[in-house]
């Protein structure tokens, strides 16, 4: 059996709660933070804070080259222009209805994969185009916009839990919609 060890409140043991208990010759007591002197809090609190800035400064400074391609919010590329939003929407749009023989074929996962990429850089342009259209034509082909992205997740949700009878459904409603949208364009 251990015997237990009384703890020590010092500079190099700092208090980590708000209550420390010291047994001392047998007797035990609480000691409060109120007890514990200042410049003990004040060294303890600055540590914290050094650790805090420091982890900060390392990840401002981490280059978007080395950051992880999870989660991409860029919605039009800065590089991108009106014109080439125009000439890329139709190869975009032929890699995603590419996806066809993907579903005959039944492979699923090939399928999700293939219809994440086509969709993605689709979206980009379409949504590229919309941007530098009049105020006025702006509403109804968001609804476009978003009625074709809508059927494009409900396929990929499809494909994942392998209803082949969704994913024919979903594929048409993309057809359409596609149609759709590129005779607004």
């Amino acid at each position: 059996m251990t015997a237990l060890r009384p703890m020590m409140v010092s500079k190099y043991n700092p208090p980590h709660s708000s209550q420390t208990l010291i047994t001392c010759h047998g007797k035990p007591r609480i000691q409060y933070l109120e007890e514990i002197p200042q410049k003990q809090l004040v060294q303890s609190n600055v540590n914290r804070r050094v650790g805090v800035i420091a982890t900060m400064a390392s990840l401002l400074l981490i280059k978007e080259e080395n950051i992880a391609y999870g989660l991409d919010l860029k919605m039009v590329a800065p590089e991108q222009t009106l014109e080439e939003a125009e000439n890329g929407v139709q190869n975009h749009a032929k890699a995603l209805l590419q996806v066809k023989d993907l579903i005959d074929s039944k492979s699923w996962r090939e399928a999700q994969k293939e219809l994440r990429k086509s969709s993605s850089l689709l979206k980009q342009d379409i949504y590229t185009i919309i941007q530098g259209k009049p105020g006025g034509e702006r509403p109804q082909l968001r609804k476009l916009y978003s009625n074709l992205f809508n059927n494009v997740t409900k396929l990929d949700y499809a494909a994942r839990d392998e209803d082949a009878s969704g994913v024919w459904q979903c594929y048409e409603n993309i057809v359409l919609s596609l149609n759709d949208i590129l005779s607004k364009l």
